[in-house]
Formats: C-alpha cells, structure tokens, sequence
C-alpha cells in the first residue's frame, strides 16, 4: 500500500519571525525564530527601559506623596502633625500648584496601629486620599458632613475588628498612611483676615485612636454579644506646626531618585495596596516588597535615562503640550486654558458626569485608563477627588491652566502680558489667578510672597474691575503705569512661569461656557 503523506499547513509569513530585523534599537537576529548572538541582551536592555519609563509615568502619584510626607518630616512635621498655613501659603514653600488664597491644613494619619478618629472643622473643603492618591472621601462642604463638620473613622487594610454602630463615617483606606487637605476660606471675614479661619481649624480639629466599643457602640450591642464595651475617650487636639514662611520642599524628584522614593513606598505599605499592573512594570526594574532595590551598574546607567525621558514625557503632558491630548476645555483648539480633570474625571477613566435637570448623565466607560491625564494631573498638582471637576455649581472649586500666550508661546518671564476676565466672574465665594515656576511647578518666588491676584482684599489688594465690569490682570518683571497693584503679578525675567484660575463655588456660565476667560496678549 502508497505510504500516506500528512498534509501541512500553510505557514503565514506573518506569524513568523524573520532571520534578520531592523529596529529602533538596532538589528535583530534571530536562528529560525530564536534569537542569535547579541539580540536577548537588546532586547533586555530595552524591556529594562521601556519599564522603567512606564515606572516612571505611572508611578507619579504615589512618589508625590513620598515627597511631600519626607519634606513634612525634614522640618519636625510628623505623621499626626498638622501643618498649617494660618496666614496663607506664600511662595517660600515648594508645593506642587498650592494657592495663596485658602487657609491650609495638611496632615499624615498613621493607621497602623488601627482605625483613627479625625473631627473635621467646620466650613472647610477637605479631602481624605491614601498614599497612591486614591480618593477615600471628602469632608466639609462636599462631604458626607455638607460644612458642618463631623467625625471620620478611617479604617486600615486588613483590619477586622469591631467598628461602630453609628455616630461615624466610616471610610476604609487601602494604605496604611492616609494624607489630608483641608482648605478654609476667608472671603467671608472683614478685610479677608484669615486668622478666624485658622482659629476655627486649630479649635474644632481633633485627631486620635479609634478605641471599641466607646462612642458609637451601645451597651445593648454589648449585651447582646455582638462587639466589647470600651471606654469613653476625650478627642485629642494635635500638634499644629505652622507653615507660612516656612521654606521646605515636597517636590518629587525629577531623576534616580524617582525610583529609590517609590521603592521606599512599596517597602512603606502592604503590596495589597498595589494595583498589580502597575506594580509588575516597577518589580520588572527590581522594585519588589520585602527585597532589596540594588541595580547593578548596567540597570542603573538604563534608569538614569528611562527617568530623563519619563520625566520629560510627563512635563510635556503636565504642561499641557502633547499634541493630541484631548485637554483643551474650551472648543477653540487654540486656546490656552486646559485641565486634565475633565478629559479622564478623578479615577482617569471617563469625564466626569454630566449634571443636567432629569440627573446624573455619566459618559459611556471605555473601560480604560487615561494614563496621560493622570501623569498630567500628578505632575503639576496633589490629592484627588471628585469635587475638583464636578459639574455642579455651588460646591467645591473648578480650575484652569494656561501656559502659552494667544499665539503659542510659552510665557517668558521677562515679558508682560495681560489677561481680560469678562465680567460677572462665575465664582459664587471668588476667583482667583495664581502664578507658578515652571520647572517646580510651585508659588513663582519674586519679590512677591504672594504671586497671584483675585477678588480677596488678601494677601494682596483686590483686583479692581474696569468700567465695563471686566477684570484685566498683567503679568510681568514690573508694575505697568497706570495699574493697581491688585492687578498685576510679577514674574522673574530668569523663569518660566503658568498660571492658575481658581473658581470657588463655581457658578454654571462656567460648565456651560458661556463665559470664558479671554486669551493672554503680550503687551508690546
């Protein structure tokens, strides 16, 4: 009998790997698919750093927050403490986009001996987000307490132990730390002193351990073996530091030291806390929990360059400059103003819901993450919530950034230029414009302390409106002829510089944009 032949299947040319490839990186050789001579360590190379500039860019939240807690404890400000601004923030402390109009309290909670109890003040806008600037709730006026102040209980990962019946609003974090930000106005205050604000936070502010079976927990529940019968305990106040005028960094590092703070992060807390895409691209550069982050010389010299190009990729989104990011708020594809907030919303998966009068109208979920928003968000500014980009007057603040001049040009600071502010500004508690460095990112440092203008009569003079009831504010080295001090804010001839617009309880000609903030001219 004919011996039978096995047919074989047509191989495409497209599932195979040719013998010899040309790449960006160099040629490829491979033997009938496997790779030859130099090719695997290429190959290394390469994964080594396209990981380490993934590292980078996705990791620019949780660094941050590294930063900031290390600037905290390099000046005697530690976990518990709280740092206030009780005469504003001015340009001496180095905070990625802080303003200079809100009196600020900043502070770590430890949770690592177990759930902690925080009185929030009254009449403040506040946030509580872990140490990845993941949100874990508001308090104040967007929060559960709606400005009337109230008592949180944050609860660490893995706790499981009794909690309260009520009198509480209880929140989980995923970390083991927990940062809050607090904001209180002082628009409301003769002159706009901000000294009441701060006394009301110093009063009302209490921060201590939560102990079972106390406040929240009834004898009957007790009784009825359902949790202990603890004892009663006084709030305690904390330790305020204060902050204005005191010169500290919280900026992130820009270099190396970019991976050795997000290695001390993940040595910091639970590898629960970690999303495990992310945490594969930094274990894939040696960045594991509970090993030792050593590279040798050759995975070195490849991470000082995969953070020069992550960083420069995360300035050019976080300055708003990528050229296909979607961030421009207005439709007019030239205009200046942008925010990430409103392309990717505070979890960088959608825009933020539409608020209309049937309800709540979310976008289509696409199911993915927008990773240049986030980088853009986490590069320029801190904390997370969605009260930074709700469409929802009356409540929380609304921003904008601008970078260029009405032809492209980024600003330069030896030039002056002007912006017009139509009038009936959509801010229902006041507006403001704050200047910052360029490369820090923080308060521009001029002979200014206080870089930024707005309707608050402090730290500087209120902006005075024209005729017309518009606002016109300049820009530049020296005070124009002819303009108050109110409405100028100087810049450094040796800087770079953006600026900020703040709406505070923004009003709806803001969300419908039918008011707009005109474009930057240089003054010739």
């Amino acid at each position: 009998m004919p011996t039978e032949v096995a047919a074989k299947t047509t191989v495409p040319p497209v599932v195979t790997t040719p013998s010899h490839v040309e790449t960006s990186i160099g040629a490829l050789e491979f033997v009938d698919g496997y790779p030859a001579g130099d090719t695997a360590a290429k190959l290394r190379d390469h994964l080594d750093y396209v990981h380490g500039v993934d590292a980078f860019m996705n990791t620019i939240q949780g660094v941050s927050t590294m930063a900031i807690r290390n600037g905290f404890h390099d000046v005697g400000v530690e976990d518990g403490d709280v740092l206030i601004f009780s005469k504003l923030m001015d340009s001496r402390s180095l905070f990625l986009t802080g303003n200079a109009d809100t009196v600020y309290f900043w502070i770590f909670l430890d949770l690592g001996k177990g759930p902690v109890v925080v009185e929030t003040p009254s009449d403040v806008l506040g946030v509580i987000d872990d140490m990845w600037f993941r949100w874990i709730t508001d308090f104040g006026l967007p929060g559960p307490d709606r400005g009337r102040g109230g008592t949180y209980l944050l609860v660490p990962p893995g706790y499981d132990g009794p909690l309260p019946e009520g009198g509480f609003y209880v929140h989980k974090s995923r970390t083991t730390h927990a940062f809050l930000v607090g904001r209180a106005f002082i628009n409301e205050y003769p002159g706009n002193d901000p000294a009441p604000a701060a006394d009301r936070i110093k009063k009302q502010l209490k921060i201590y351990p939560y102990v079972p079976g106390g406040v929240g927990s009834s004898v009957g529940s007790f009784l009825n073996g359902k949790g202990p019968l603890g004892q009663l305990t006084d709030p305690r106040s904390p330790r305020f530091v204060e902050g204005t005028g005191l010169a500290i960094n919280t900026i992130p590092p820009a270099d190396f030291g970019h991976y050795e703070l997000l290695d001390a992060l993940v040595q910091l807390e639970p590898a629960e806390a970690l999303d495990p895409e992310i945490a594969g691209q930094f274990a894939a550069i040696g960045i594991v929990k509970d090993e030792k982050f050593a590279p040798d010389t050759r995975l070195r010299g490849i991470l000082d360059d995969a953070a020069a190009v992550g960083n420069a990729a995360s300035r050019t989104v976080g300055m708003g400059a990528h050229p296909t990011d979607n961030f421009r708020y207005y439709d007019d594809a030239d205009s200046a103003w942008w925010n990430m907030l409103f392309d990717g919303g505070y979890e960088f998966l959608n825009p933020p819901p539409l608020v209309t009068p049937e309800g709540i109208k979310p976008f289509p979920n696409k199911g993915a993450r927008k990773l240049h928003s986030r980088s853009s968000m986490f590069y320029t500014a801190t904390c997370i919530t969605p009260a930074m980009c709700m469409r929802l007057t009356n409540v929380g603040s609304q921003y904008l950034v601008a970078n260029i001049d009405r032809d492209g040009v980024a600003f330069d600071g030896s030039k002056t230029y002007r912006v017009t502010l139509p009038k009936d500004i959509p801010a229902a508690r006041f507006w403001s414009l704050n200047v910052y460095d360029n490369q820090t990112r923080s308060l521009l440092q001029t002979d200014q302390l206080y870089p930024r203008a707005g309707s608050q009569a402090f730290p500087s003079p209120a902006a005075e409106a024209e005729a017309d009831g518009s606002t016109v504010v300049y820009f530049g080295p020296t005070q124009p002829d002819g303009v108050s001090r109110g409405n100028w804010i100087q810049t450094d001839p040796e800087r770079g510089w953006f600026v900020l617009l703040r709406l505070y309880s923004p009003l709806q000609p803001f969300f419908d944009r039918t008011w707009r903030p005109g474009e930057f001219e240089p003054v010739r």
